[in-house]
């Protein structure tokens, strides 16, 4: 599909705007409403507890963070789109709390890259670039892609590093629980442990332990994972 096209059907969204549409006088812009909510218990890792707008943050280590992190704002009205995860299912997105109907998946933005995601941080609250699509950002681009956030009011979420990214998250210590010793039950949640860090307010490293997904699918509180149990399951 070619880029205009890609555009104009982004565009086509309820709810959608465009950057020229941004532009326009009497238009809120994004960047008025300063930040975005996300759960309660993700809250201690994001410096003021929101996800700062025109901010870029690299997520290591688990998809479900990324969408754990998008839930709460597309429940409360903001738009989420999603580029360069072919394999991201609906499914999880919705036991992770995504509002589905403010939520849009371009899995295969190909050699347009750089104009899809342009035209996602014009028009969504928040965009997150696949793990594939983010070994390939070069610094300068990222720089380029980075203002472009910071201009728009949108968020950035980032699988795997980033250049210059504003908020660094990492996820380690995965354990599935719910599995007896000899492998028998049911896998019930999963104990994860969170670290962040970044620039600014964000410059004193952070640790939070997680259930990610939790027992309801939503992330939950948890606790430092113990030796048992199904260990380093990425996702």
């Amino acid at each position: 599909m070619a880029v205009p096209e890609a555009v104009a059907g982004l565009a086509a969204i309820p709810g959608v705007r465009t950057a020229s549409q941004l532009k326009q006088p009497g238009l809120e812009t994004p960047a008025a409403a300063g930040s975005l909510p996300v759960v309660p218990v993700l809250a201690e890792l994001l410096p003021g507890g929101e996800l700062r707008r025109g901010s870029t943050v690299s997520v290591s280590g688990s998809t479900a963070l990324v969408l754990g992190l998008l839930a709460e704002a597309t429940q409360q009205g903001s738009w989420a789109a999603v580029a360069g995860m072919p394999e991201l299912g609906v499914t999880a997105a919705a036991e992770l709390g995504v509002d589905l109907d403010r939520f849009a998946l371009v899995p295969e933005p190909g050699a347009e890259l750089v104009a899809v995601v342009s035209a996602l941080i014009d028009g969504f609250d928040l965009v997150v670039l696949g793990p594939a699509a983010a070994r390939g950002v070069q610094p300068q681009l990222g720089r380029r892609l980075a203002g472009r956030v910071r201009n728009r009011g949108a968020v950035l979420l980032a699988m795997g590093v980033w250049p210059g990214a504003d908020l660094e998250l990492r996820v380690s210590n995965r354990k599935w629980r719910g599995l007896t010793e000899d492998g028998f039950g049911h896998l019930k949640y999963r104990d994860v442990v969170v670290s962040s860090r970044g620039r600014g307010a964000a410059a004193r490293p952070h640790t939070v332990a997680l259930q990610l997904p939790g027992p309801g699918g939503a992330a939950a509180a948890g606790s430092l994972p113990a030796r048992s149990g199904l260990s380093e399951v990425a996702g």
